[in-house]
């Protein structure tokens, strides 16, 4: 599954519904964030399970992964029919999938460590993030059984999310595009990390800025140029 803005769907209209937006990025013409694009190869891939309500918000950042991680996929949550291709990409022994999620009491046991997914045996880690609000992570992990005996592991990160775009109840929930940068790291794949979180600062400035009607900053030109600089000698 790709980000099609073009399915059907239920209709946008939420603030900034009447927006002229780019149809790939989503962004607000004249901040179009496809030129930024890092696609890299990363120490690891990811595979969003996303809430169907999450999918074509324009202030997703699930979308930012899949521009900057090769081989990055979503798929739409369903709690009793996963798609078919989910649970293909489940079974395939070329990744080491893990669901990134708090730890809890009553599924201590699955619970995994960075070096579970460093273990010298081929296989691609393959973080599977919840992409919703938390409210709809918690309920998609608790209701799809077909996650059961999928490890999980926690992010190690204590840190204030930087995301400006919507209203958390808890400071230090972050974002999807936050979580997957510091999956990146538990993985020490710390320049994939870097090009990730200059690519999501981007996105934050960027869709600030057409929120508030500013013309370019200095600030935006300079994160610009901070991402070509990381994304330039991995090509």
């Amino acid at each position: 599954m790709v980000f099609d803005p073009n399915a059907p769907r239920k209709p946008f209209v939420a603030r900034g519904s009447r927006v002229d937006r780019c149809p790939s990025c989503l962004m607000a013409v004249g901040r179009c964030l496809c030129d930024a694009r890092p696609n890299i190869l990363g120490e690891a891939v990811f595979w969003l399970l996303t809430h169907h309500n999450e999918i074509y918000k324009p202030t997703n950042t699930g979308r930012l992964i899949i521009d900057t991680i090769q081989g990055s996929r979503v798929f739409k949550w369903g709690r009793v029919e996963p798609e078919p291709a989910f649970l293909d990409a489940l079974s395939d022994p070329r990744y080491r999938p893990c669901i990134v999620f708090p730890s809890g009491d009553d599924y201590q046991q699955r619970m995994e460590t960075a070096d579970y997914l460093l273990q010298d045996d081929g296989r691609i880690p393959a973080f599977i993030i919840l992409d919703g609000t938390w409210r709809q992570a918690r309920r998609m992990f608790r209701l799809s059984r077909y996650l059961d005996n999928v490890p999980a592991i926690e992010p190690s990160v204590r840190a204030k999310s930087r995301y400006q775009l919507r209203q958390s109840a808890e400071a230090n929930h972050l974002c999807t595009a936050e979580i997957a940068a510091a999956m990146l790291r538990e993985v020490k794949d710390f320049t994939s990390a870097a090009v990730l979180d200059s690519y999501f600062d981007l996105f934050n400035l960027e869709y600030y800025a057409s929120r508030v009607k500013k013309e370019e900053t200095e600030q935006i030109a300079a994160v610009r140029y901070q991402l070509f600089s990381l994304v330039q000698p991995l090509r």
